[in-house]
């Protein structure tokens, strides 16, 4: 058992965590439900976990607060349930760092699915941790690929969720090169073919606001209109 990929749910419904755990437990994952966030974070204190599972709507902290807050220092892939389909709430999970959304009632072979391509796009981006290239390095930032850390030009550590690590990445191996939000997508592994296309747009945005000096008039990020983004900088490969 320990050698199958460990998904940590968190529900506060008895009856969607006996769905999960045995649905999930009978395709081949180990399944450990929580039904609070104190219990999510023992069992990350005491356990390795491939992926996370997270309801929106939990009394006391939320789900999103818990994304907000494993976000700062973790990437470990975040899949979000919810009960409310405005686009708000996929729009403010997306911003939080969430990788997929799936929106209650699922269909338990969608989720499945869903946990199985973000399990694949985490597994294909481990080798990350022992780079041929070290890092990129543009206009003084240096993006370190093995730690998974971004610094500016004054040497200060700039936090980046998983999705802006991978956007950021996808935008420094294609530098000063128009891509379209497809080859956004493909490049940075962000989400499945589902995902709708404004979600590139919203972490382009949070982007912008971490390392542009003027976000609404941007120097690096330039969109290209009708076409897509390019990074517009010289980028050093550091090897």
């Amino acid at each position: 058992m320990t050698s199958l990929p460990h998904v940590l749910a968190l529900d506060d419904d008895p009856q969607v965590r006996e769905l999960l755990a045995d649905y999930l437990g009978d395709n081949e994952l180990r399944i450990t439900t929580v039904a609070s966030g104190r219990e999510l974070v023992d069992v990350m204190a005491r356990e390795t976990v491939d992926l996370l599972v997270l309801d929106v709507r939990l009394p006391g902290e939320d789900g999103l607060q818990i994304a907000r807050r494993l976000r700062e220092d973790s990437a470990i892939p975040i899949l979000m349930l919810t009960g409310r389909a405005e686009e708000a709430d996929r729009v403010m999970g997306l911003e939080l760092g969430a990788d997929d959304y799936l929106t209650k009632p699922f269909s338990p072979r969608e989720l499945l699915a869903r946990i199985r391509a973000l399990l694949r796009r985490a597994q294909a981006q481990a080798p990350a941790a022992r780079p041929k290239l070290r890092a990129y390095r543009f206009a003084g930032w240096e993006l370190n690929l093995g730690l998974r850390k971004l610094r500016d030009p004054q040497g200060q550590s700039v936090e980046l969720t998983n999705g802006e690590f991978s956007l950021l990445s996808a935008f420094l191996s294609s530098p000063q090169r128009t891509l379209t939000r497809d080859q956004l997508l493909d490049l940075s592994r962000l989400h499945n073919a589902e995902v709708y296309d404004r979600s590139i747009d919203v972490q382009i945005l949070r982007l912008r606001r971490k390392i542009e000096v003027d976000p609404s008039n941007p120097a690096y990020i330039v969109t290209q209109r009708g076409a897509g983004y390019v990074f517009d900088a010289v980028v050093e490969i550091v090897r």
